[in-house]
Parts: structure tokens; sequence; C-alpha cells
């Protein structure tokens, strides 16, 4: 056996034979689970459908396994196998909902916000979350592609009027735009693997609401989204393939009900008028930001991570407070080695037990979740995995990094104090609308706290209106990066654990 391997064994015993060190790592896990479990468990949601409550529908799910918003107006018809659509975008208007100034009157006022979108679509059907790809002229971006609600290419930065057009060969769809109609350039393409023959093809109309955000220039901050509806104007509309020409048919796709069940909730509409389509239409087609996440039921997580600190501070400071420090280093001269050694027992039992904790939390808490009327935003399966590898880690980097600061302060209570102070109190203060969002968007950013960025199940997408602030459960950096600030600060401050080490006797 190795000197390392030896060294390894070696701490694992000290690790494992002291009980409340053991004790400690098994309820750092609990309560991650516990807490977890029991927020859960006392969540409850339900919509109202007359005298009856009933759960809330549950969100789509698009193509890459993400929940989606997937409403829009939508006048369509079959396409069989190849076709196009064409159709000039002549106007888009619209309306935005204002606080009441007159309690009980509704303060509207015309505008389009800047992601309304009016435009052709290419979709597998009519079903909420499939597949599709669009052209579109929106209210302050231009002319875009977008297909299977993440993916965006930009087109020209032009107004109305605008020619667009989507055009399907098999499975992949070419979107362009011109200002004439005559000349034609390329937006981009998009392909959708799978698309079944039959596919509806038409002309829609969307409106996300209006977001606005009012901020404390002490700190914090509020946001609020309203009613916003757009209409297009379109009209030469052309449409090519097997199967058009046919009665358009139309639909309200998403559409919301008052709580009779029955009464379209800001319903969308479609006139025709000869050559002349006027769609109006509200909702958005994008991933959906807001709901549920499947990190907010790590809610334990932060309580967690103090205890396994506290663990991996004593992991060193009780022998030097016992003296038993000197015969370790008798036994091994390599300095450094011992502290290597000690890192890597306590950051991969850590590990080990976060993922565990992790793991349990979010597979068992989801089913309570939903038999409380409450759904998690569907994330695809890989996101899930990272959120639970990312807990673990950020429990063996926390550790790690907790055992350095031991190592270097030498003193229990204030090392334990310093991590702290290191990783939860520049999270809970980013995290709580207390301070001016720049600030704590750089705390996130610059302090061991950035790797609590790994559980980010939803990213920030530049074509959705959001509000993407800590507050909400975005941060600075993505998800690996942040990992890897909290990864960097402990491997300093292990390194200046090993100096220290080397240079003092003991």
């Amino acid at each position: 056996m190795s000197g390392f391997a030896r060294l390894l064994r070696a701490e694992w015993t000290k690790l494992r034979t002291v009980r409340g060190w053991t004790a400690g790592i098994v309820v750092s896990a609990l309560l991650v689970t516990a807490l977890g479990l029991v927020f859960a468990s006392g969540s409850r949601s339900s919509c109202g459908k007359g005298p009856v409550e009933v759960p809330c529908p549950a969100t789509p799910i698009g193509p890459g396994g993400q929940g989606v918003d997937d409403r829009f107006y939508f006048v369509h018809q079959p396409l069989d196998g190849d076709g196009a659509i064409t159709v000039r975008v002549n106007s888009m208007t619209g309306q935005i909902r204002l606080p009441d100034a007159t309690p009980g009157i509704r303060n509207v006022t015309a505008g389009v916000v800047p992601w309304a979108k009016a435009g052709v679509m290419v979709k597998e059907s009519t079903k909420q979350g499939a597949p599709y790809a669009a052209v579109m002229l929106t209210g302050e971006h231009g002319v875009r592609m977008q297909h299977n609600f993440t993916e965006d290419v930009a087109g020209t930065p032009g107004r109305s009027p605008r020619w667009l057009r989507i055009t399907r060969t098999g499975d992949t769809i070419t979107g362009e735009e011109s200002a004439d109609g005559r000349r034609w350039a390329k937006v981009g393409t998009a392909r959708l693997a799978g698309l079944p023959s039959r596919v509806r093809i038409g002309l829609f109309a969307a409106s996300p609401g209006d977001l606005r955000v009012t901020r404390n220039p002490l700190g914090g901050a509020v946001s609020a989204g309203r009613f916003a509806e757009v209409t297009a104007v379109m009209d030469q509309v052309g449409v090519r393939g097997a199967a058009t020409g046919r009665t358009w048919s139309q639909d309200d796709i998403g559409v919301d009900y008052e709580l009779d069940g029955v009464t379209p909730h800001h319903p969308g509409r479609f006139a025709r008028s000869g050559d002349t389509f006027t769609v109006t239409g509200v909702g958005d087609i994008a991933p959906k930001l807001d709901g549920y996440r499947v990190e907010n039921i790590l809610i334990g997580l932060v309580t967690g991570l103090i205890v396994s600190m506290v663990v991996a501070v004593l992991f060193i400071t009780v022998e030097y407070r016992r003296g038993l420090i000197r015969t370790t280093l008798a036994a091994t001269p390599r300095r450094g080695r011992v502290l290597a050694a000690k890192a890597v027992v306590i950051g991969a039992v850590v590990f080990l037990s976060g993922l565990v904790a992790a793991a349990v939390t979010i597979l068992a808490g989801k089913p309570i979740l939903r038999g409380n009327g409450i759904i998690p935003l569907p994330v695809p399966a890989l996101t899930e995995l990272r959120v639970i590898a990312g807990a673990a880690g950020l429990f063996a980097a926390s550790s790690v990094l907790a055992l350095a600061l031991g190592a270097l302060l030498r003193r229990s209570a204030i090392a334990v104090i310093a991590a702290v102070v290191a990783v939860i109190l520049p999270y809970v203060l980013g995290v709580a609308s207390i301070l001016p969002e720049e600030v704590s968007e750089w705390l996130l950013r610059l302090t061991p706290a950035a790797g609590f960025a790994v559980l980010q199940s939803v990213p920030e997408y530049a074509h959705v209106i959001g509000y993407y602030a800590p507050v909400e459960g975005y941060y600075p950096l993505p998800p690996w990066g942040g990992f890897a600030v909290s990864c960097a600060y402990a491997g300093l401050a292990l390194a200046l654990a090993v100096v220290r080490l080397r240079r003092e006797d003991v």
C-alpha cells in the first residue's frame, strides 16, 4: 500500500471512529431531507373551478423536456409533406394593462411589449408543447426565427410591413424575410426531428405580459407582470403544399378559463376581410420561468451545509487542541500530504452523504408536492441530475474550505464562524432582496457562495421577458462556473494552510 493510501485509511479511521463526527455528517444529511420533505408536505396549491377546488393543470413539456409556456392564437391549415406559407405583416398594435388609477376601473394603454410576436408557423399539432418553428415580427426585436421554445435566431431589426415565409422540406424548416416581397433573405433553419407527415401551418399572434420591476435604491425590488395583448394585421397570404387551401381553422391554444371553467379568460380573436387577416393573441411561446422549481425542495441545504462545515473544522482543530497533530506529523513528515488526505476523506464522505440526501429529497419531495396540487417546473433529466450532483459537490467544496480554515486558524469557533461568513452569509444576503441588485450579484460572483449557482435549474433566455435576479433564483455565473469559484476558494485556502503548516512548528 502506498504512503498516501495509508494516510487516507488512517484519516478515514479517525473520522468514522469519532461518533460525534459521524453523527454530525448523518445529521447534516437528515436535515436536508427532513426540512425539504416537511416543506413539501406543508406546501399546497389549488385552482378554483366554481365551488370545487381542483389541482392546477400541469405545465406543458417542450421537446427538450423543459416546462414551457405555449399560449397563442393560431389560424391554421393542415399540411401534408413539404410546403410553405408566406404573409405580409402590415402592422402590430396592442394594449397593456396598467395599475388602476381608480380602484375597480381598468386602466389600459395602447402599446406593444418588446417580445410581442406575430407571423407564420409550422407546428406538429395544436397540442401544447408540440414541436414547432416560426418566423415572426416582434414588438422591438425585429424579425426572429424561433423553434422548440428555447432556440432563437435574429433577423433584421426592421419593423412592419414585413414579408415572412416559412418552408418545410422533410424535417428541415427554413425561415425567410423580405422588405418588398421580391428579394428574400434567409433568417435561419431548424431541424424538427421526427416531424410527422401531416402538420399544421398558419398564422399566429402572442404577447407575453408587461414586466415592471420597481427597485429600491437602498436594496430590494418588486416585480409585477401585467396583461398585454397584440393585434397583427396580415395580408397577401399564400400557402403551398398538399392538403392546404382548405378552410382556415382557429385555435386559442392554451387559453385560461374563468372560475366557471367555461368562459375563456383574456381570449384571442380572429377576423377576416377578403385577403386581410386580423389576429389577436395573448400569452407566450417560450420556456416557462415562473413556478415552483426542483431546487426549491432543497430548502434544508443551508442548514445541512453549516453542520457539515462544523464537522470539517473539528476534523482538524481537535488534533491541534489535543496535541495529536504532533503524532500525526511525526508519522508523516510530508505535512502537505496530511492535509490533502484529510481533504479527500472529508470531501468524499460529505459528497456521498449530500448526494444521497439531495436525491432522496428531490425524488420523494416531487410526488408530495404533486399530491398537494403543486407541479414543479419540468426540467430535462440531465438538469435534475446536475442539481443533485451539484448539491453534493457544494457540500464537498464547502467542507474542504472549512477544513482549510480550521488548519489556518486552529480555533474551532473562529474557523466555524469564518466558514459561515464566507459561504452562507453572502448567499443569504444575495438572495434575500435586502441589498441593491448589483451588490447581490457581485456577492454571488466573487465569494464562495458563487457555488450555489450549480442549483439553478431554469436558465436565463435572451428572448424571454423575465426578472433575472438572485431573489428569483438566477445567479450571475453559469452553474458549473459558480461551482468552480467555490472550488477555487477551497483549493486556495488549502494551499495556504499547507504553507503555514510547513513553515511553523506545531
